[in-house]
């Protein structure tokens, strides 16, 4: 690193990886570690880094580039928009045999920006066209034919209230998934306590699901804690699980909430916590479960609508989705038709 105290290379805030003649990994800083991962020094870039277009213009700058710029993709954990830059010293190598710098930029939240603006326009333009059309014809009708019918004005303001505020949820949901998908890539620093987050969830839904005479059932067993998590966000997966529950899982039934600890989370050796939400509903058909987390999906509209009218804005599950995948967790879906649902999330712990 030449005169670079090491400190001081390590709060860059950009990653930087430093190689020598060889290829191989001198010196990486914290950021490039938890870009790439740690493990690397005095061995190829290549076991760190495995892009032929990075490796390729690290190549040709040992071979007597001035410099080579590009950007490549990362698919794992979640996808990454990555930009870099790779400079040969200035003179002879360094002492510690440094011949070039690679310098890696995280580009996604730019491009998942521009992504979501133009799919926030799509997506809006093409959910609002429908009740903006019935509040544009309620208007007209309430103006001419229906000016003098109070029965008539009366019903057809309801239904505009209703529309009115469908519009303004559909807002909301797309406001917040679009917040999500902006930072996925950024995997939560801090700790939350599930248990705890899971008991309020449970506590403010408990009158919710009373209405409907349905019983919440709330297991917790002795896991780990804590998981690498943001409780915020945790409240907003849970409490979009158990309303659906409650909506779909039949008047008078109970509804299960279980912690469990998780050995080996479903697609990774990490240990972590499960929290299983289960409901006693119709059941989905196993044909559908894949489509369930897609933007706007909806089994059957008339289904979805909750106790006062409102159809449900098919974001719900997408935004669970992309927040279990911040948190470096699973969702998993299973459903029998007559039997219910169960909607499993798996997040790992500080400690595994």
């Amino acid at each position: 690193m030449g005169d670079l105290p090491a400190a001081a290379f390590d709060c860059l805030p950009s990653p930087i990886v430093v190689v020598d003649a060889k290829r191989r990994v001198l010196h990486a800083n914290r950021a490039a570690v938890d870009l790439i991962g740690d493990g690397g020094e005095g061995l190829d870039l290549a076991h760190r880094l495995r892009h032929p277009r990075v490796l390729d213009a690290v190549d040709e700058v040992l071979n007597g580039a001035a410099e080579r710029i590009g950007e490549f993709d990362l698919p794992v954990p979640v996808a990454r928009h990555i930009a870099f830059r790779v400079e040969r010293l200035a003179g002879a190598p360094a002492t510690d045999g440094s011949v070039a710098v690679l310098t890696l930029d995280d580009m996604t939240a730019a491009k998942k920006a521009e992504e979501m603006r133009a799919d926030f326009v799509a997506n809006v333009s093409h959910e609002l066209r429908s009740p903006l059309t019935a509040l544009l014809g309620f208007v007209e009708t309430l103006r001419g034919p229906a000016s003098d019918d109070s029965e008539a004005r009366t019903k057809f303001l309801s239904i505009m209230l209703l529309e009115a505020r469908r519009m303004a949820r559909l807002i909301d949901d797309l406001l917040s998934l679009s917040r999500v998908e902006i930072n996925e890539h950024v995997a939560p620093k801090g700790d939350a306590d599930v248990r705890n987050v899971l008991g309020n969830v449970v506590d403010v839904l408990e009158p919710q699901a009373a209405a409907r005479g349905i019983t919440l059932e709330f297991e917790t067993a002795s896991v780990p804690a804590p998981v690498i998590g943001d409780a915020d966000q945790l409240n907003q997966v849970f409490r979009n699980l158990i309303e659906n529950a409650i909506k779909y899982g039949g008047t008078g039934k109970a509804v299960s909430v279980k912690i469990f600890a998780a050995e080996r989370m479903p697609g990774t050796n990490r240990n972590g916590v499960g929290v299983s939400i289960t409901d006693r509903g119709p059941g989905i058909p196993k044909e559908l479960i894949p489509r369930l987390t897609e933007r706007f999906f909806r089994i059957d509209k008339a289904r979805t609508q909750d106790a006062s009218g409102l159809t449900s804005t098919g974001l719900g599950l997408a935004i669970v989705k992309h927040i279990v995948s911040r948190h470096r967790g699973h969702l998993s879906i299973e459903s029998q038709i007559g039997e219910g649902s169960t909607f499993t999330v798996y997040l790992p712990t500080r400690t595994a």
